[in-house]
């Protein structure tokens, strides 16, 4: 059925739109679930008005903020008519109700594929946004659990190579080994190898802006 948007009792037919409308905003709930007809969609971060960095398009037929909706979150990038686009719009309970005709298996497989372009999405947008101490320390929090050694701390365990880590994060290795030397200066965070522990929870927030 999602496949499908004929297949949902429309409220009313599609609409035109011009080239320049903003069809979506980051962090704006949203009740309707929007489908492009036909059209170029680009996606991005909006400032004073306009589209200052473009992570991507959108072409039509294809649903637009379908994951917002599958998860029930607000979208994280704003997007922008770059062409005139014609456009269905489900009102999100609709929408919703239909995820509940899909058997368990496949609903779950769509959750996690939503969640996944979900975060690579904000991923994208702090990349944008902030500078190398702001992403690492985004990064920590993300990927914080309880320590082993210290009941109610906080612990990163390094997974993956540091070279791995840096690549996610957009940055050179030498910035990330430069970056966490700088947070344990700070007392952000202590630790070496393959295990850092988070000391001042509060000070990784402000640096991260969460």
């Amino acid at each position: 059925m999602l496949t499908d948007p004929h297949a949902f009792d429309w409220p009313e037919d599609a609409c035109t739109l011009a080239a320049g409308t903003q069809l979506q905003q980051r962090a704006q709930a949203v009740d309707q679930v929007l489908h492009i007809d036909s059209g170029r969609v680009a996606l991005g971060v909006v400032e004073n008005g306009a589209l200052a960095h473009q992570m991507g398009v959108i072409e039509g037929p294809a649903w637009l903020n379908a994951s917002c909706a599958v998860l029930g979150r607000a979208p994280v990038v704003d997007a922008i008519a770059d062409t005139p686009v014609q456009v269905r719009r489900v009102p999100q309970k609709v929408f919703a109700a239909s995820l509940g005709t899909l058997p368990a298996p496949a609903l779950d497989l769509l959750r996690d594929m939503a969640q996944a372009h979900r975060q690579q999405a904000e991923l994208a947008v702090s990349r944008l946004a902030k500078d190398a101490e702001a992403r690492c320390a985004e990064w920590l929090l993300r990927h914080a659990e309880p320590a082993q050694d210290e009941p109610g701390a906080l612990a990163v365990m390094l997974r993956q190579r540091k070279r791995m880590i840096a690549a996610q994060l957009g940055i050179a290795p030498e910035t990330l080994s430069r970056v966490l030397r700088h947070l344990r200066e700070r007392s952000l965070i202590s630790g070496s190898g393959r295990v850092l522990n988070l000391v001042d929870l509060n000070g990784l927030r402000r640096l991260a802006g969460v």
